[in-house]
């Protein structure tokens, strides 16, 4: 068990985030504009109308956030319910922690203030618009590659024009990848082929310390991986980033595979086998234990903990009760029962029960769970990605052509280029989690006597889930127009995927595409996004029990899972946003620590790789082939 005053200070250390933002937020994230005395309450929607009309594809929905009132609260927010509060205060804390996980570095913005007679009538208002974006060019910023949003808080209403640069834990997470694609000798490339063989069994021993086979480690692995973030998220990524944010996220999943091969590695290092056969590993070991074979114990201890407290917060929200709120709402797109709220409960029961009765077995059912369902639903929805693609042959070529030419948007000039790479490595970072960390949790339980044997092993999952998965959800998005809000309009001029575009409901909008070529596939399509987000549940419960017995030591096990398990159900029956949002943001922040202490690291990493592929080159590795 861990001391406590160290704790109290990490804590400390995290609550400093929460200090005063600088206004930066996520790309895509959408609020809705508060208003106030500067324009009155009856036509603010009408002038939102208008200015999303001019604006066109340049609209971005969100306005910069209000200071709170010091006196004279609404009594419509004293009387907010308790779920509403709640979310208005981690909105706050999101927007702090935001701010730092998503400092835009390059980016910029441009001001103009409108006066009242701007917002009477559109043609005012498109002539404001002319006037911001002129503005916007002396401040050095170029329009065509930037977004506006109107802004009706404050004593002022506001047009602001806004140029994305690179946020900071994006780029953190690029540069790591390139830096462990370039130090570990293009790893991902050079051991392909030796990863398939492992993960085959060719070369497991049983007499191998650990818990589970190299396939279990694996499969338990993707199944934190393999989720929602392919149905729902390629498909906002697509629609935000346009086609060619494709090309950006293989490119980043196949640097993800040197990450994920080395921290995973490090964490077959660094495990620790307990006298019951249980084996602990993960970031927090080796970053503590590794920092301090380096003599940075305290660096080593802070780290550590900063990662395990992100990844219990990650756990519990973005791995638990976002994944069942998501999946809920994908099943009431298909199943009536569910589009009632007062059903909401009953899923909420199912999915807790269904997680209860793996999660309190530990990782080996956890394991032996993952080993079935994550092959199935993956063949499931790879079959059904490959069916619309040949039944579209004819428009693949084409579809090609569009990813490919929209990964440098020219019409865009270099800024819309990098704000669709910023789309398509953000997206991937969140489907692979490579340079997170999570995944050196399970991989440390794998039986093998090599700790790069099971890194090689790891590599394959940005393979499987980003270049594999996640391209095929691209093809289908990108075939069936589901991109373009005006693909297929009805005799009102609205196109057929306008709407979920519009509202960024990824899941709906697969579905909606896939239910376009294959009419009953969304019944299909809910069951597996079902089956994603319980994947999903189970590791990354796995994950977060890890790191809180590291902190407070093997007894307190079952409370967390008690924890988990409470807000499993939670996420069925709350619709707080900023509450589930904040788990994204906690597993992003996980890349911080792991990354610093991984790069630190790969020396130790580089050097176990060229014994290890010396003497697989020189075949004295024994077989044991499954008979």
């Amino acid at each position: 068990m861990r001391k406590l005053p160290l704790l109290r200070a990490l804590l400390v250390a995290v609550l400093a985030l929460t200090l005063p933002p600088t206004g930066f937020a996520q790309d895509g994230e959408t609020t809705d504009a508060a208003v106030d005395e500067a324009v009155p309450a009856e036509p603010v929607n009408q002038v939102k109308v208008w200015f999303e009309e001019i604006a066109g594809s340049d609209f971005d929905s969100r306005a910069f956030e209000e200071p709170a009132a010091e006196s004279g609260e609404d009594e419509e927010e004293k009387e907010a319910g308790f779920e509403e509060k709640i979310d208005d205060w981690m909105g706050t804390v999101n927007g702090h922690i935001a701010s730092v996980f998503f400092y835009d570095l390059g980016g910029g913005t441009s001001v103009l203030d409108l006066a009242d007679a701007d917002l009477l009538d559109k043609n005012a208002l498109a002539a404001a618009m002319g006037r911001a974006k002129e503005k916007a060019t002396k401040d050095g910023i170029n329009p065509l590659s930037s977004k506006v949003t109107l802004s009706t808080t404050g004593d002022t209403p506001t047009i602001t024009v806004y140029s994305s640069g690179v946020p900071l834990a994006v780029l953190w997470l690029i540069l790591g990848a390139i830096f462990f694609t370039v130090r570990m000798g293009f790893i991902q490339l050079r051991a392909l082929r030796h990863s398939v063989a492992i993960t085959r069994g060719k070369f497991d021993n049983p007499d191998d310390e650990g818990e589970v086979s190299h396939f279990q480690a694996l499969t338990a692995a993707l199944s934190a991986t393999v989720g929602l973030g392919n149905i729902a998220g390629v498909a906002i990524a697509i629609s935000i980033g346009g086609p060619g944010a494709t090309v950006w996220m293989i490119f980043a999943g196949f640097l993800g595979m040197a990450s994920k091969f080395t921290e995973c590695t490090l964490g077959q290092m660094y495990r620790h086998q307990r006298p019951d056969g249980h084996v602990m590993g993960g970031a927090m070991y080796y970053l503590s234990d590794g920092f301090r074979e380096m003599g940075f114990g305290g660096i080593g201890r802070i780290l550590a903990v900063f990662f395990a407290i992100l990844c219990i917060g990650g756990s519990l929200a973005g791995g638990n009760s976002f994944q069942v709120n998501q999946s809920l709402g994908a099943l009431s797109e298909t199943f009536e029962f569910f589009d009632n709220p007062k059903h909401n409960w009953i899923y909420g029961v199912i999915m807790t029960t269904m997680v209860a009765a793996v999660i309190l077995g530990g990782l080996k059912r956890i394991a032996q769970t993952a080993e079935k369902v994550v092959p199935t639903m993956c063949a499931i929805y790879v079959a059904a990605s490959m069916f619309v693609i040949f039944d579209n042959a004819s428009e693949v070529p084409a579809a090609f052509g569009t990813i490919l030419s929209g990964a440098f948007t020219p019409a865009a000039g270099f800024g819309g280029a990098i704000g669709v790479l910023v789309i398509g490595f953000k997206r991937a970072a969140f489907s692979n989690e490579a340079g997170i960390g999570s995944a050196a949790i399970a991989h440390s339980a794998a039986k093998t006597e090599y700790p790069v044997r099971e890194g090689i092993v790891a590599l394959l999952e940005p393979l499987i889930d980003t270049i594999v998965i996640c391209t095929m959800t691209a093809l289908v998005i990108v075939i069936t127009g589901a991109y373009d809000p005006n693909t297929l309009p009805d005799a009102n001029g609205v196109g057929m995927f306008a709407e979920n575009i519009a509202s960024k409901n990824g899941a709906a909008l697969t579905s909606q595409a896939f239910g376009s070529a294959i009419t009953w596939f969304p019944y299909v399509l809910s069951v597996a996004v079902v089956l994603f987000a319980f994947s999903t549940m189970i590791s990354w419960s796995y994950y977060g029990e890890r790191c809180w017995v590291w902190l407070f030591g093997e007894s307190s096990s079952i409370f967390y899972k008690m924890v988990f398990l409470v807000a499993c159900f939670l996420g069925s029956i709350t619709s707080a946003k900023n509450v589930l949002d904040f788990g994204d943001l906690m597993i992003l922040g996980m890349a911080f620590p792991n990354i610093f202490g991984v790069i630190f690291l790969s020396s130790k990493v580089k050097h176990a790789l060229n014994d290890y592929w010396a003497k697989y080159k020189a075949g004295e590795f024994p077989v044991h082939e499954k008979h």
